[in-house]
């Protein structure tokens, strides 16, 4: 098979598989009220839909790169592969809220390796100076699945069953299994030596306790002792496992790939990108479905131009990136979030919903400039056996991120709120609706943080750091910079 045809097949192997995973997530949101009243579940239990879920990612999303290592990455991707649609299908079928989760946290073992393994295989297939096309088609699932989530799952929910939003898994899956097993190769890794038992326990341990420590303190409030015990933990498991992998002989994570300056700084881009993005689609649905009295079907097609904006904007940027390099784009990404961010305060309660599309339409474009650059500069100094595990620890941080920027957002808009409330006469509605606006306008200065943020980390990003995924590696060395550095 032709080295041309088989990168495109990885890449519809690993969107069918990401789709997949995405929808979940997206679709379940719309459900879990329905879900709520069929099985009488109370809110705490029903967090655990979740909650699990998200424990089980992470789990096992630091260890995934071990394994695909140890047992081959076209095999670690079937099996995520199976584990995922069979849990699926066992959510389908679940008869009792403890079955329910017991299948989510199964799910959570699957998407846990899927997208870790995946993305890895694809950069493996893509040759370097190609991955911002590879960038360009994993874009297609990434603003495909979260447009199309909540509208299909509010029409499966209403007009079929709940049972359907997980079991439209099953062809999803089954397609991408039958892709895997026709299509894809074994890839030959690197040993990766025994496995790390604490860096296994701490890694999962930690960043589980970190992010259920994020998500409780955003709806519970940060002055929970629980989360505080949650947080605290999260630190000693998290600093424990820095030593360890540092000191370690064949460590799970190798941080050591964190010294390389484009892939620190690249993981640090996708936690200001991903916190500013997620952060804003938190967000607007609250903003139209609370304040405006929006259905959430309009929600989403009020949403739907920042995906079809990022997604063409996705499309373009893969294609100049060759020549204009990952800076000037990134840059101009943040400075367009940042311009988004200042549009966003200007709005209020009579702002007519088309303005409010064409804006986050341009934060579209924003997210559209930033994705490909931060994804295939990040990977650009990593060498095949070494991309397993920078994958995992690139997802990890993602991971991380949209724990984090949801968090902030949930926290800054709550106390605003509060405050703002308590400042005005509640028997006036329309003081109170003020004051509401007010706090979103507050929570909203949130993506103006992280885009400056990211600014100021872009301006250490070095062309010639990533001159080999650039159509013109020698353009950044005539500049006079620098070059690039081995990880």
């Amino acid at each position: 098979m032709r080295r041309l045809e088989y990168k495109w097949l990885v890449g519809i192997t690993f969107v069918l598989a990401l789709i997949m995973q995405i929808l979940d997530v997206t679709i379940l949101n719309v459900a879990l009220a329905t879900l709520g009243r069929e099985f009488q579940a109370e809110p705490a239990q029903l967090q655990w839909v979740l909650t699990g879920y998200m424990i089980s990612l992470a789990v096992f999303i630091p260890s995934s790169g071990w394994i695909a290592d140890r047992f081959g990455s076209k095999k670690t991707f079937q099996a995520a592969v199976i584990i995922f649609t069979l849990a699926s299908m066992l959510c389908g079928m679940a008869m009792s809220m403890e079955m329910l989760v017991g299948s989510r946290i199964l799910q959570g073992v699957g998407g846990g390796m899927l997208v870790p393994v995946g993305q890895a295989m694809m950069f493996r297939a893509f040759p370097a100076h190609e991955r911002a096309k590879a960038g360009a088609v994993l874009a297609i699932p990434i603003t495909v699945a979260p447009m199309l989530g909540p509208l299909l799952g509010g029409v499966l929910v209403e007009y079929a069953s709940w049972r359907w939003i997980f079991f439209i898994n099953l062809p999803v899956g089954a397609l991408a299994l039958l892709f895997t097993i026709l299509f894809l190769e074994e890839e030959s890794t690197r040993d990766p030596g025994r496995f790390d038992v604490p860096g296994f326990v701490l890694a999962g341990a930690g960043l589980a306790t970190l992010l259920v420590g994020l998500d409780q303190g955003s709806q519970i409030g940060w002055t929970s002792p629980a989360v505080w015990l949650s947080l605290a933990a999260s630190v000693l498991l998290i600093g424990g496992l820095v030593w360890r992998e540092l000191t370690a002989t064949s460590p799970m994570l190798d941080l050591r790939l964190l010294a390389n300056r484009l892939f620190g700084t690249g993981n640090l881009l996708l936690l200001c990108m991903t916190g500013a993005m997620f952060g804003v689609l938190f967000l607007i649905p609250l903003y139209l479905q609370t304040l405006r009295g929006v259905s959430p079907m309009f929600t989403g097609l009020t949403l739907m131009p920042q995906a079809i904006a990022m997604l063409a904007t996705t499309q373009v940027v893969s294609r100049a990136y060759g020549r204009i390099g990952p800076k000037r784009l990134v840059i101009a990404g943040f400075v367009v979030q940042l311009f988004i961010g200042g549009l966003l305060q200007l709005q209020n309660l009579s702002t007519p919903l088309w303005v409010l599309a064409l804006m986050l339409a341009t934060q579209g474009v924003a997210m559209g400039l930033l994705m490909t650059p931060v994804q295939t500069a990040t990977f650009a100094a990593i060498s095949g056996p070494a991309m397993g595990m920078a994958s995992s620890m690139f997802n990890v941080t993602r991971q991380v991120a949209t724990a984090l920027g949801t968090a902030v957002v949930a926290t800054v808009l709550t106390v605003l709120m509060q405050h703002g409330e308590s400042t005005v006469d509640p028997t006036v509605p329309a003081m109170v609706a003020d004051a509401q606006m007010s706090a979103f306008h507050g929570a909203f200065l949130v993506s103006v943080v992280f885009a400056v943020l990211g600014i100021v980390l872009a301006l250490r990003v070095r062309d010639a750091d990533a001159a080999a995924t650039l159509d013109r590696p020698k353009a950044a060395a005539r500049q006079g910079e620098p070059e690039p550095s081995e990880p």
